[in-house]
């Protein structure tokens, strides 16, 4: 048996659902996919795919022998990468975690260049404002802003993200202009913003020349995710703090009103993490140059000083 080969004959079938579709990826005959299969469940002893006539499903013992597998796989390429001519011409598949409303605001819409400039790498997306489990998920990268607190990753910080604070004239007209970060406290409501679906909420944070001010408010919504953020605000729900790139275009339509102008809103840094094994990897190399060279050319997102190690992160 050719191990190798049936190993990604497996990783292809549990991704693709079914042996078909896998062969057609694979470019081989659908018999000898199954046979491969057949092969590795008969050295493992074990059953790793569930079979019926529609869909392939894999078990536990699948699962696991899956995530693994993958991963070997994975850095079976980007060694055999680093010793041809693939080190000058990176490719492969990069899975890659961000945040919805800055893959959907800013890096989708500039994708074209990165396929141009890079026409072998795949890019697999994932949209979450959660923190990843860069290792258990089998990602390479993730793109995150605020502070960072796992110093077993490697971090690039590539920018700092600029937040303003807006509400909807409608709700503005029902609720009053506040003119001061207190006045959100009496009598306005917010759209709060939870990372983590039980966690707590991040407070607003204002500065000027001499004080520092951390706003809660009341709210009728809370949210995990940068667009429904953006959602709720733009329902009236509340006053809200968003970075400018999502700002800016509902601003300049009237949807939406900036606020206390006079305060400074805190911005929030840019990162790029990934995993300590990770980090010599061609294309993941590429892909944070790319970004970093990408976001500060948003006037949204201010210029970073050189790379730095792991900050906190939430």
């Amino acid at each position: 048996m050719d191990q190798l080969a049936a190993m990604r004959a497996f990783v292809r079938v549990v991704e693709a659902g079914t042996f078909t579709r896998a062969a057609e990826i694979l470019d081989m005959p659908k018999p000898t996919v199954t046979k491969l299969i057949q092969q590795l469940e008969g050295h493992l002893r074990t059953r790793l795919l569930n079979r019926t006539t529609r869909r392939v499903t894999v078990t536990m013992d699948g699962a696991a022998y899956y995530e693994r597998a993958l991963r070997l796989l994975s850095e079976l390429d980007e060694l055999d990468a680093s010793l041809t001519l693939a080190q000058a011409r990176p490719g492969g598949r990069l899975r890659v975690d961000c945040s919805s409303a800055l893959a959907i605001s800013v890096i989708i819409p500039a994708l074209h260049a990165f396929n141009a400039r890079y026409p072998d790498i795949q890019l697999d997306l994932g949209l979450n404002d959660r923190p990843a489990d860069l290792l258990g998920e089998n990602l390479d990268c993730a793109v995150r802003a605020g502070e960072i607190t796992d110093q077993s990753l490697i971090a690039r910080r590539i920018g700092q993200m600029q937040v303003i604070t807006c509400a909807t004239p409608d709700y503005l007209a029902r609720f009053g202009t506040p003119r001061h970060p207190r006045d959100i406290e009496d009598g306005h409501r917010i759209v709060a913003y939870r990372p983590a679906l039980g966690g707590r909420i991040l407070p607003m944070v204002y500065q000027n020349h001499s004080e520092t001010i951390e706003i809660t408010g009341r709210y009728t919504i809370a949210v995990n995710d940068g667009m429904g953020y953006l959602a709720a605000g733009l329902a009236s729900h509340g006053i809200m703090q968003l970075p400018t790139f999502m700002a800016r275009e509902p601003i300049a339509d009237g949807r939406l009103v900036p606020l206390l102008l006079d305060w400074c809103t805190a911005p929030k840094p840019l990162h790029i993490i990934y995993p300590p094994n990770r980090h010599l990897s061609n294309k993941v190399r590429v892909f944070v140059d790319w970004l970093a060279e990408l976001l500060p050319k948003m006037s949204s997102v201010a210029p970073e000083t050189p790379d730095r190690r792991s900050e906190p992160f939430q």
